[in-house]
């Protein structure tokens, strides 16, 4: 019987790779001369330090574009709000995401069982395994999730015939 999961994995070397880029571009472009503004990542969650607001949003996008230039998708990363830090510096929170949910887990499960598409799901922890009799149906619940336009950044690995 034909099988292959869902899974929401980010490569966390090519996200330190963007890390130490960025922190490289900010200690080299003169609008950040004189400035405080440091990323630090320690696990899953990367800490921007900024002077003021609008050094905070070039610092996150400084971010996104050496994630996009690692082949990692920005959209892994959910950003908290902003908030005070000492010396009138502003410090976010940003996650980077890894595994599916379980809210999101069973939407999915429960958009595939509506779409009536002849599939099993079955939510394995972090992922979801998704079983067919015939490899097109597999196809089909592949394009279908793809068509869902989710926000977290998918991928579909481990088929098998």
């Amino acid at each position: 019987m034909p099988t292959f999961d869902i899974v929401s994995k980010t490569d966390m070397p090519e996200v330190d790779n963007a890390v130490q880029g960025a922190l490289r571009e900010i200690s080299t472009r003169y609008d950040f001369k004189g400035s405080n503004c440091t990323i630090e990542r320690t696990d899953e969650v990367i800490q921007l330090h900024a002077d003021d607001d609008l050094k905070l949003r070039q610092v996150q996008e400084l971010l996104r574009t050496y994630l996009v230039r690692r082949k990692v998708d920005p959209a892994a990363l959910d950003f908290a709000d902003p908030e005070k830090a000492g010396n009138n510096m502003l410090r976010q929170t940003v996650t980077v995401k890894q595994g599916v949910e379980r809210e999101l887990a069973q939407k999915i499960v429960k958009a595939l069982k509506g779409a009536k598409l002849k599939t099993q799901v079955a939510i394995q922890g972090d992922e979801l395994r998704v079983s067919g009799k015939k490899r097109d149906d597999l196809q089909a619940a592949i394009q279908f999730v793809k068509d869902m336009k989710i926000e977290q950044p998918l991928q579909y690995v481990n088929f098998r015939d």
